[in-house]
């Protein structure tokens, strides 16, 4: 009994007490679901918008900020992205705790963002790669994640993030990232091939959140009922979108679950165009690593059954 005794305390004294993992904080469910993928059995980071709020528009609440301030890491898309969020950074409620904006992991590509109802080809520029940002006015388009590319270098900042909070497992974090390139590599040549046959479909978005996704594969987007945050649309913008919607012979309107659907209604009546719904947050969709793949996957088919209709 004494020796086996010994050999248990000589084991202990061997590999140590278990390193509890980084106490994480993730904004949105795409962010969450990337910065989970990288932490693997590590740990599970935290979501702090749940359900159909929009990312624009979310408040937290008394609990959700003090979660904030005990972190050890606060991952966020930044620039713009969660307005609300984005003004505790540093500030004396989260215990001045300064949050990792993931748009500006080295390797994002950053799009402009668009003007007006109706898109031109000239809008598809790249944005520059840092540009001042006066109060309320985005710089570039911040829905980052939507181009896959993207996603692979916010998860290569957030291991790069977390072996300095948690060296012990930082070879874990870089071997997680570099599965998660190859997960999502296989995902977007699977959905390349799937939307092939519906590319040149003219399509109208309710928000103008899929910038990235259009690009990446080559869709025809062609206006957005409501802007890159989603204000309200005035009445002039609402008369534009349904005058693309004529003029494009826009295949599909694709409404928000986070938004009502009314506006959209107002536009297609009358016209020929079908009503879709893009969800570019995962809004149904179990927190976890999976869940950024399938937001890919849903979007993806959810654009092909309207458009191919």
């Amino acid at each position: 009994m004494r020796r086996l005794a010994l050999l248990l305390a000589a084991a202990l004294l061997t590999t140590g007490p278990a390193l509890a993992a980084p106490r994480v904080v993730t904004s949105v469910v795409p962010v969450q679901s990337i910065v989970a993928a990288v932490m693997g059995a590590t740990g599970t980071p935290d979501l702090l918008l749940k359900g159909t709020m929009s990312e624009h528009r979310a408040v937290f609440s008394p609990a959700q900020i003090a979660a904030l301030g005990e972190a050890d890491l606060v991952f966020i898309v930044g620039h713009g992205l969660e307005a609300k969020l984005a003004t505790l950074s540093g500030s004396d409620a989260v215990n001045g705790k300064t949050f990792i904006q993931l748009s500006d992991a080295p390797g994002v590509t950053r799009l402009p963002v668009r003007q007006g109802g109706a898109w031109e080809p000239d809008d598809d520029e790249p944005a520059p790669a840092a540009a001042s940002e006066a109060e309320g006015v985005l710089s570039f388009d911040p829905h980052i994640w939507l181009d896959p590319e993207n996603a692979k270098a916010m998860a290569r900042q957030a291991a790069a993030d977390l072996a300095m909070a948690d060296p012990a497992n930082a070879s874990a974090y870089a071997a997680n990232a570099a599965a998660f390139a190859t997960e999502i590599d296989q995902t977007s040549a699977a959905i390349a091939a799937e939307l092939a046959p519906v590319k040149n479909k003219p399509f109208i978005v309710f928000h103008d959140a899929y910038h990235y996704f259009e690009k990446r594969f080559g869709l025809t987007g062609v206006g957005s009922i409501s802007d890159v945050s989603a204000q309200a649309p005035s009445a002039e913008r609402l008369a534009t979108v349904r005058g693309k919607i004529i003029a494009t012979h826009a295949a599909c309107v694709f409404r928000e679950p986070q938004f009502d659907d009314k506006v959209v209604q107002t536009v297609i009546e009358g016209t020929t165009a079908r009503e879709g719904v893009l969800d570019p947050l995962g809004a149904t969709l179990t927190p976890g690593p999976d869940a950024y793949p399938q937001l890919l996957r849903n979007i993806a088919a959810a654009l092909k059954d309207c458009l191919g209709g």
